[in-house]
């Protein structure tokens, strides 16, 4: 598992703005394989996001853009999405037991294999 610090998730988010925005310095966030249990995560916008098979345990997502973001194989457990947007994100065999997910909004995500 990749670890980051505060510091570099803040500018790990600010480049994602950035690509996002289709402005230069721009990047993608590949989060792939992060251990971000515990990580506050609310509000972030991490639309298209590489998320997959990072560690999200007891991570606070409350009202996280994650819209078409990549949590395939991530573990959400007991993780807060409460009115997180997952439209079109891909949680194919992520790990949800216990997560919060009221309110959040989960059309055409893909739930294939999914732990609920």
């Amino acid at each position: 598992m990749r670890t980051f610090t505060k510091e570099q998730l803040v500018e790990i988010l600010a480049k994602h703005k950035l690509w996002l925005n289709d402005e230069a310095g721009g990047e993608k966030a590949n989060l792939s394989y992060a251990d971000l249990s515990y990580a506050d995560l609310s509000y972030a916008d991490l639309r298209y996001a590489d998320l997959s098979g990072a560690d999200l345990r007891y991570g606070n997502l409350i009202y996280a853009d994650l819209i078409y973001a990549d949590l395939s194989g991530a573990d959400l457990r007991y993780a807060n999405l409460c009115c997180a947007n997952l439209s079109g994100a891909d949680l194919s065999y992520a790990d949800l037991r216990y997560a919060d997910l009221r309110y959040a909004d989960l059309r055409y995500a893909n739930l294939c294999c999914a732990n609920l």
